[in-house]
């Protein structure tokens, strides 16, 4: 039986030419998502903002009526108050942070049973205080500062300096993007974004650790060939066991965002996203970067060659 092959073992693709369209469209993402962050910011979940989340599915027989909702549910007077259709007939209400504590947040929780019960069946309710939602907002800060400096470490001192420098541009380049996602899209983040972007910082690594292993390893075989020529066949070489491992963490994510429901949605678009940005830059942004800084092999910057090498290198 023939095996399938998502990409051919023997490929001479040049992708060094295409970072002149790679960098610029890079880095103008990279700045509109700094720019949209600063002006806009993020769509900040009940973890971190506080106040009381309630998830209200309609009872058989009844249409659920989301600007029925949200009228009532501001007249409550509790402040603006977020409504959003989830699928299936089900609503997403989430009251804002309230005075008096847990007394405050009881209240809300009475007027709600009161003007929804007769129509909606209560499936999640979730209250964070002004104390609990401080302290995840720090305690997620640190965590995610100091994963990304650990990181940041590893590559330092896993590659030389020119290796670890494209390492540590690609890493942040998918950290940026990431939250620029969450930026564009409003997506609510809460303590499951930070799960996704630090799961994302792991797979950015793994990607680009797989490349530039592969860089190294050539960098000492061949040590005159041309910067660029090289890099093509560190791409080329690593580039089927890349797309594999791309297409089947994928489907694995497609089918959470299918099927996996409301809670973990969320989490699974991002990721899902999160694997394209990841494969995007470890071929387009983080081994280019090599060129730009210099790269030299076999201890000594190299020389042109002819470009047939490219094709003996390979066989």
């Amino acid at each position: 039986m023939r095996l399938l092959r998502l990409w051919p073992d023997e490929s001479h693709f040049d992708f060094m030419r295409l970072r002149r369209f790679s960098f610029p469209l890079s880095a103008f993402i990279s700045v509109a998502t700094v720019v949209l962050f600063l002006q806009i910011g993020l769509n900040f979940g009940i973890d971190f903002k506080g106040g009381t989340l309630v998830e209200l599915r309609p009872k058989p027989g009844v249409t659920s009526d989301v600007g029925a909702v949200r009228h009532t549910a501001n007249d409550f007077g509790f402040g603006e108050t977020e409504v959003q259709e989830l699928g299936q007939g089900s609503i997403s209400v989430r009251f804002p942070l309230q005075a008096g504590g847990e007394t405050g947040q009881t209240l809300v929780m009475q007027k709600a049973h009161a003007a929804f019960d007769k129509d909606y069946a209560f499936d999640r309710v979730e209250t964070v205080g002004p104390r609990v939602s401080g302290e995840l907002v720090q305690s997620g800060t640190i965590g995610v500062v100091l994963s990304v400096v650990a990181v940041l470490l590893y590559l330092w001192f896993r590659f030389e300096r020119e290796l670890a420098l494209g390492a540590i541009v690609g890493t942040l380049h998918d950290i940026v993007i990431t939250v620029g996602l969450f930026v564009i899209t409003r997506i609510e983040f809460n303590m499951t974004s930070i799960a996704a972007i630090l799961t994302i910082v792991g797979y950015s690594l793994n990607e680009t650790v797989v490349v530039f292993d592969r860089t190294r390893e050539l960098m000492r075989r061949y040590k005159t060939m041309p910067t660029e020529e090289l890099l093509n066949l560190s791409i080329n070489s690593t580039m089927s066991r890349t797309v594999m491992t791309a297409m089947s963490t994928a489907l694995s994510l497609l089918a959470l965002v299918l099927f996996g429901g409301e809670a973990i949605k969320g989490f699974s678009v991002v990721m899902l996203a999160g694997v394209v940005i990841c494969t995007y830059s470890a071929i387009f942004v983080s081994t280019p970067f090599l060129i730009y800084i210099g790269l030299q092999a076999g201890g000594g910057r190299v020389q042109p060659r002819d470009t047939s090498s490219l094709k003996q290198a390979a066989e």
